[in-house]
């Protein structure tokens, strides 16, 4: 059995980061599901003899740990499929949440004599968010179909911060401690408005801000803290961080292509280290949650089959609840969404950081005083619950997706159509400038600048070769008037933010080397 208790310091914390990174790494490697590999590994490893019990702060988990998370997916989630897939998102982000925080709670109430209604209720809540970052990781890893992943995504980026609204209040029942507004419509009215607002009016600050530093890296810099001071400032305020910080990524996001391209490139890069680094932290926690489980509730005096019915119990209400809800919106809808997808959407409700943090998170005491009945109970069977839809989900994902005969084909033969689009558009604009501004034979060289660019975001074998000698102001003339041909595109909902993403990112890398280029021959 695991050691004494303590706070993980900051030696803890960084043990964990490297374990967590090179267990991912050597998984990744030999074709293994990183997220998963990562939990078992940790798994085992919290239950050596002597090995301190580490525990993050909730508050740390909520404002440090899970703002980046949230905010780098919303960065990347295209807002024109986050509106185009809008209802079932919201179905799934709201009322599913309300759902299985009922279901779990009076199914636990009535069959499980040990749990006060209120700590039932309260366990409900803890386990009704499903996670983003499981989701995200799992699905790029298992080459889910496009319009499942945004789904899956856009739920996770919404039902946290209902999630956390309904566990206010019913931390609230079962406590005796008051919610800033004690009325649930007018609370969770007021947590969405203000926590949006927020990270809105934080977004546009740090949007009008960044350009003015003309430094790619303290515009990166300015811009890595976007996530806490949305969280930081909603959570004053008594709103939904969690939703401020999404908005926040939203707007970022979609208005990524106003920022210089030295600061995109460098920006991309920054966020897919945070997104590697703090996703493998994230599961290596998880698993090591599986000592904590087993010392509360030997601390309670829960006895094991008491513990075991207990889990049992409530994983299947998790796993029975959420296909429950998906077909009964499917039934009433069958044109939404082909039933296939709905299948792997049911299977793909994984809990995870949001779950830990509330679970620990829940008051020690009641406002009398006396110590919350249940408490330990009601954290063991939520972790319990957490590793083991990680575990479970996440290990047969793949063999479902296999016998459903769900690949991604559909979605290439999409993105490729799109990404041709795409091209087409910046190349009538290269055209049309040329067309404009190019005189005395310089547009020989211009054009087999441009044909060098398409064949390289084509990844086309081409043997097109960059000019030696070209007017770097011509090259980037044109590239911005790409971009601007790109974005009206965008704008006027014939593109994609991924692909204008995509392209951009080529358009960036070109406009980086013609500019290295440059200063090698100054």
């Amino acid at each position: 059995m695991p050691g004494t208790s303590e706070r993980m310091n900051g030696v803890g914390f960084l043990a964990i980061v490297i374990g967590s990174v090179a267990v991912s790494a050597a998984a990744n490697r030999r074709g293994w599901p990183g997220p998963l590999v990562v939990v078992v590994v940790a798994s085992a490893v919290s239950l050596l003899p002597g090995l301190p019990r580490m525990e993050l702060p909730p508050e740390l988990i909520l404002a440090f740990v899970l703002p980046p998370l949230l905010y780098s997916a919303a960065l990347e989630l295209s807002f024109v499929s986050f509106r185009r897939d809008l209802l079932p998102i919201a179905a799934l982000g709201v009322g599913l949440v309300v759902f299985s925080a009922t279901a779990v709670g009076l199914v636990a109430w009535w069959l499980l004599p040990a749990l006060t209604v209120g700590g039932a209720f309260v366990l409900g809540a803890v386990l009704a968010p499903s996670d983003a970052v499981a989701a995200v990781a799992l699905g790029r890893r298992l080459g889910m179909p496009h319009r499942v992943m945004t789904i899956l995504t856009g739920e996770s980026l919404v039902n946290d911060a209902v999630a956390l609204v309904a566990f206010e209040l019913a931390v609230a029942a079962y406590t005796g401690y008051q919610p800033f507004i004690d009325r649930p419509v007018p609370l969770a009215l007021y947590s969405v408005l203000v926590g949006v607002g927020v990270g809105l009016i934080t977004a546009m600050v740090v949007h009008q801000i960044r350009p003015r530093l003309h430094d790619p890296a303290l515009e990166t810099v300015f811009g890595a803290v976007v996530p806490f001071v949305a969280y930081l400032a909603a959570s004053e305020l008594h709103a939904s961080g969690v939703l401020a910080v999404v908005a926040a990524g939203f707007w970022i996001g979609h208005h990524s292509a106003d920022a210089a391209f030295a600061t995109r490139l460098q920006s991309r890069q920054v966020w897919h280290t945070v997104d590697l680094v703090l996703e493998a932290f994230v599961f290596a926690y998880m698993g090591l949650q599986v000592s904590v489980i087993l010392q509360d509730a030997t601390l309670e005096g829960t006895g094991p089959l008491q513990l075991l019915l207990g889990v049992t119990v409530v994983l299947l209400v998790v796993l029975v609840a959420r296909p429950l809800w998906i077909f009964a919106l499917l039934s009433l809808n069958p044109s939404r969404l082909p039933r296939r997808y709905g299948v792997v959407l049911s299977w793909a409700g994984m809990r995870g950081v949001v779950t830990l943090a509330a679970a620990a998170a829940i008051p020690a005491t009641t406002i009398s005083g006396v110590p919350a009945p249940d408490r330990n109970m009601i954290q063991a069977i939520a972790l319990s619950v957490a590793v083991l839809t990680i575990l479970v989900q996440g290990s047969t994902l793949q063999p479902l997706i296999r016998f459903l005969h769900i690949s991604d084909a559909a979605d290439r033969r999409r993105a490729e159509a799109d990404l041709a689009r795409a091209l087409r558009v910046a190349r009538r604009a290269a055209h049309d400038y040329t067309a404009r501004a190019t005189t005395n034979g310089e547009e020989a060289v211009t054009m087999a600048l441009i044909e060098h660019r398409i064949a390289h975001v084509l990844n086309a074998s081409s043997h097109a070769q960059q000019p030696e000698q070209h007017d770097h102001e011509l090259v980037q003339a044109i590239l911005a008037h790409q971009r601007r041909a790109l974005i009206r595109e965008r704008d006027a909902g014939r593109l994609d933010d991924e692909v204008l993403r995509a392209v951009l990112q080529q358009l960036d890398y070109e406009e980086a080397a013609a500019s290295t280029d440059l200063r090698t021959r100054l």
